[in-house]
């Protein structure tokens, strides 16, 4: 689900990224975003919910009118117990409506409505497993706490009128009754709505039956057959006009493809962006398994909210004035990551979210390149160096902390991202298609699922990666610098050294990171593991290399600085193999050096005034390799210049100081 929605053009190709209230400066310059509708957003207490039952199925059967604005509802819910001995059972649903009555079959039944919950007392003592069903009568005007959970709205200049529901997180009982809890799935739902001729009523899963009624209403039959979260089951309302495509996956199995759009919004501009819609099913079902939800249907209802919300097989969608197709994609990539397999908590929001906001990603991969995979993601990266706390929500009764734009949404795609440098294309999307394929498909998860997959599927341990990435805080930021030194062999040994900012959690960042030297018209990338807070690496070259790239195809989450990168300085003699480490320092420096013949050798060290403040020599060296450790403790923080004398011939390098 999103919060607002901004838009730009980068590369010929619209994308579309969301954000929070406060828009800022993007690296392709100023961007402009629509209001949200609801700035701050009104959330509902959060209450536990009745952990003795487990339910499996909603028939919702509605009469909504708009004026006046009223919902009058009999919502049929079956529950299994889960313990031995059941008399009494909590449901969910809002104060601002009226419970009227309460049956199991014709037995009405006691019941106790307060606090936003109704307390029933059932007709006999259930067993563990035994099935109860009995129906909820209830009336009144829905509240709209969260997202705007129920709104009585209008489109097309206020000339047309359009009701629609957005339950996320927590606003389900604001409309019907419900057990309100994420992680207890229905096996099927069935939604019946009548109201008047005008609307056209739209639900998941496929309508069965359309019934004109003697009173000029009209009756929608909705069935979904798929377990389905009580937030994802949604209603929206309006004077629809009715746009298809056909899903063919494989030459074999087709699916329709629906969207119900506002008669105003359906212009040929706005048909071809939906047109993508089935391009984008046939990419994920190769990417991510085949769309889950594949015996039903998939598609869009328009609505008024500025964003859109993944109710299973029906997108509730804006059409903004242009380019919304990322918008599409992000949705879509929500019935496999959000409604096929569904976070098991709130705190877990980011296993819906950023794996949705990573479809993106996937998508302007697949229509621009590599080039606009890395020009998007970078622009998602970019923003998730501003989230604050863990990905893991700390505080799931704050709406704006589910669903913080740069944390759940930016920064959990570039975890992904990151997972995806460190595993590879192939082994990536394969850990993709057997998260989706495992148990917890049709059901719920937790991070340590998917992370077990990961594991599986790539043969190695990860527990480093995803307890700093989802557990932890901030990112890294590093220091690079690197040296060359020529070997008696015609080879050339690379020093590279390491170093982090000190983190709060974790201290500092365990990844894999690849550094790559240009040679010739390629380069050879070497990737080491970086699991200290400064180390140093070394390695082989035939070639003498120009420069070390740190992390070049921006695989790590981070800030860099790169301190004397030795062979970009100007140098007379470089056959010295001239290095500083650490560089920079605030005690001790090892200046390391070769020497092919005998020689006498001179270190100097010079402040930017050109003042000497540091001489060192030693007559008659043989040929071998050296290195000296000089003290650095009583120099002031700043910049100097290290002088390297061998008989007569000289080479400088910078070296920096701190406290």
């Amino acid at each position: 689900m999103k919060k607002l929605i901004i838009l730009f053009s980068l590369l010929q190709i619209n994308f579309l990224i969301y954000a929070q209230n406060d828009v800022s400066e993007c690296a392709v310059g100023k961007i402009s975003a629509l209001t949200k509708r609801n700035q701050n957003a009104r959330l509902q207490a959060v209450q536990a919910s009745d952990n003795n039952i487990d339910v499996t199925y909603y028939k919702l059967n509605l009469n909504v009118t708009y004026s006046p604005k009223n919902i009058k509802g009999e919502v049929t819910i079956n529950a299994k117990s889960k313990v031995a001995s059941l008399d009494q059972v909590t449901i969910d649903l809002q104060n601002a409506l009226t419970t009227d009555s309460i049956k199991i079959g014709n037995k009405k039944l006691t019941y106790l409505h307060q606090s936003n919950q109704i307390l029933i007392k059932l007709d006999k003592i259930y067993t563990e497993n035994q099935l109860v069903s009995f129906v909820i009568y209830y009336h009144g005007i829905p509240g709209s706490s969260g997202f705007d959970s129920f709104v009585f709205g209008t489109h097309n200049n206020s000339k047309d009128l359009a009701i629609w529901s957005l339950s996320e997180p927590y606003g389900s009982p604001d409309w019907f009754p419900c057990k309100n809890s994420v992680d207890d799935k229905a096996d099927s739902s069935d939604v019946w709505v009548t109201a008047d001729k005008y609307f056209t009523s739209v639900s998941n899963g496929i309508l069965e039956k359309t019934i004109d009624n003697s009173d000029g209403t009209r009756t929608f039959q909705w069935k979904n057959r798929y377990p389905i979260a009580q937030y994802l089951i949604s209603i929206a309302m309006s004077n629809y006009t009715l746009y298809q495509n056909l899903f063919t996956f494989d030459g074999q199995i087709s699916m329709p493809v629906t969207h119900y759009i506002y008669p105003e919004s359906l212009t040929t501009t706005n048909k071809l962006a939906l047109d993508k819609t089935t391009f984008m099913l046939d990419l994920f079902s190769k990417k991510f398994g085949l769309y889950p939800f594949i015996k039903e249907k998939y598609g869009h209802a328009q609505f008024g909210w500025g964003g859109g919300m993944e109710h299973q097989t029906c997108t509730s969608l804006t059409i903004p004035a242009s380019g919304f197709e990322t918008l599409i994609a992000h949705e879509l990539t929500h019935q496999w990551f959000g409604d096929k397999i569904t976070c098991k908590n709130w705190e877990s929001i980011w296993l819906n979210e950023g794996f949705a906001s990573y479809g993106e990603c996937v998508y302007t991969e697949a229509i621009g390149g590599k080039p606009a995979y890395d020009a998007y993601i970078k622009g998602f990266m970019t923003s998730a160096k501003t989230a604050k706390g863990t990905i893991y929500v700390q505080n799931v009764s704050n709406i704006n902390e589910i669903f913080s734009s740069p944390r759940t949404y930016r920064k959990g795609a570039s975890v992904l991202h990151m997972l995806r440098g460190i595993v590879g294309d192939d082994k990536f999307f394969k850990i993709l298609q057997t998260y989706t394929a495992s148990k917890n498909a049709y059901a719920n998860a937790l991070t340590e699922d998917f992370q077990a997959i990961a594991e599986q599927v790539y043969g190695q341990k990860l527990d480093y990666f995803f307890k700093q990435w989802i557990f932890g805080e901030n990112y890294p930021k590093y220091k690079f610098q690197w040296s060359s030194q020529p070997m008696a062999d015609g080879t050339f040994k690379i020093k590279a050294d390491i170093s982090q900012s000190i983190n709060t959690t974790p201290t500092f960042f365990t990844m894999p990171i690849q550094l790559s030297v240009p040679v010739g018209l390629g380069d050879t990338t070497i990737t080491v593991f970086n699991d200290k807070q400064a180390q140093s690496f070394e390695f082989i070259l035939k070639t003498k290399p120009t420069t070390v790239n740190f992390d070049p195809n921006n695989l790590i989450l981070k800030d860099l600085e790169v301190f004397s990168v030795l062979a970009n300085e100007p140098q007379e003699f470089d056959y010295f193999g001239l290095s500083i480490s650490p560089n920079p320092s605030s005690e001790e420096i090892e200046v390391s050096f070769r020497l092919v013949k005998s020689a006498s050798v001179k270190i100097t060290i010079i402040d930017f005034s050109g003042k000497e403040i540091l001489s060192q020599a030693e007559e008659k060296l043989i040929a071998g390799n050296y290195s000296r450790n000089i003290k650095i403790s009583q120099f002031q923080s700043g910049t100097y210049i290290l002088n390297f004398n061998v008989d007569g011939q000289n080479e400088s390098r910078k070296l920096l100081t701190f406290k």
